[in-house]
């Protein structure tokens, strides 16, 4: 069962307005929407506007959610609000080491006249959108010959964390299985990523895959590969590493990808068998689509299908990837009404 945590008066979902407000809320984006239900049910809301804001360009998150009611038509008043977001709900704060700001519940129903407020997992939002997607709006990354067949799909991806999701099949929509898979201990593949993970190691007592495998982690494998090479790092940002490597600029940042690229294959494979993903893999975040083709050319599948006797399992488990977008706010708000929630 999805999880969120709903604060206001009511205790049950009521009937929403017409339209309400949903946010997606990383690191380093805040996807704000306003939507509407839709009313034939083949998807949950219609997106009637909806904004990108860069974070850490604005204070607060009630700041964002602020401009975005500002600049709707007048007389559009919104009474309820989904947020998508990494992290756990603790008193008044949703915690998430990942934002550049607290975020204050009381704080935004204050200071935009919301009665009910409800926070949900990012990475359950975007598990949950997926079931409203086609094929077209996918790239294929591993294809399969066997027929398509029900089952949990994995949602998984690197951005200013590393989300990871399952969807279960169920009518009328599938429920979405939370995950903190992000959190396992890496575990190296190679002579190169031992050494990687002793250098990862030597300032911290517990390495995880989210410690390789999203922007940060990024940043860590391209200094411990610097290190490693006797080489002085002259890169200081994840993007400044993925441009590099993307343009084949830095020896040091195209490694440091390739070894993203094949630890991320790895970890997925094992999530498919964790999980039992037989309804196949989506790869999300904001990472990926920036090295598509990187990723499209890299040991990804190799590693992906390197787990024995499981092999001819994982050969039947297709893995697409996708873009972001509005995923997380149409499942925020998807979620929200399906009253897929704790109190």
């Amino acid at each position: 069962m999805a999880q969120a945590v709903v604060h206001g008066k009511a205790q049950s979902v009521p009937s929403p307005e017409p339209a309400f407000l949903a946010a997606d809320v990383g690191g380093t984006h805040a996807r704000i929407g306003l939507v509407s239900p839709h009313p034939d049910g083949r998807r949950p809301v219609t997106v009637l506007e909806y904004r990108r804001y860069a974070c850490a360009e604005w204070p607060s998150l009630t700041a964002v959610l602020k401009d975005f009611v500002t600049q709707l038509s007048a007389g559009t008043h919104v009474d309820h609000c989904a947020v998508a977001s990494a992290g756990y709900v603790l008193g008044d704060a949703i915690v998430n080491d990942n934002l550049p700001w607290p975020v204050s519940i009381r704080d935004i129903r204050e200071s935009l006249g919301i009665s009910r407020l409800a926070v949900i997992n990012d990475f359950e939002a975007v598990a949950y959108a997926t079931q409203f997607m086609t094929q077209a709006d996918t790239v294929p990354v591993i294809e399969s010959s066997a027929p398509q067949v029900a089952g949990p799909v994995l949602v998984m991806g690197p951005g200013t964390g590393l989300g990871s999701a399952v969807l279960l099949p169920g009518k009328p929509h599938a429920t979405v299985l939370a995950t903190e898979a992000g959190q396992i201990s890496l575990a190296p593949g190679n002579e190169l990523e031992i050494d990687i993970l002793r250098w990862l190691a030597r300032d911290r007592a517990y390495v995880s895959y989210e410690h390789a495998l999203s922007g940060p982690g990024l940043l860590n494998l391209y200094n411990a590969i610097c290190a490693l090479r006797g080489a002085t790092p002259g890169l200081q940002l994840p993007a400044d590493v993925t441009r590099n490597a993307v343009e084949r600029t830095d020896a040091a940042a195209v490694e440091a990808l390739n070894v993203f690229c094949g630890l991320l294959g790895s970890f997925v494979g094992d999530l498919v068998m964790l999980y039992g993903a037989r309804g196949g893999v989506y790869l999300a975040g904001g990472i990926l689509p920036q090295i598509r083709d990187l990723l499209l050319s890299s040991t990804f599948a190799e590693r992906y299908f390197n787990k024995g006797v499981m092999r001819p399992f994982l050969q039947q488990v297709p893995v697409r990837l996708m873009e972001h977008g509005q995923l997380g706010v149409i499942g925020a708000a998807g979620l929200y009404l399906d009253g897929q929630h704790a109190h």
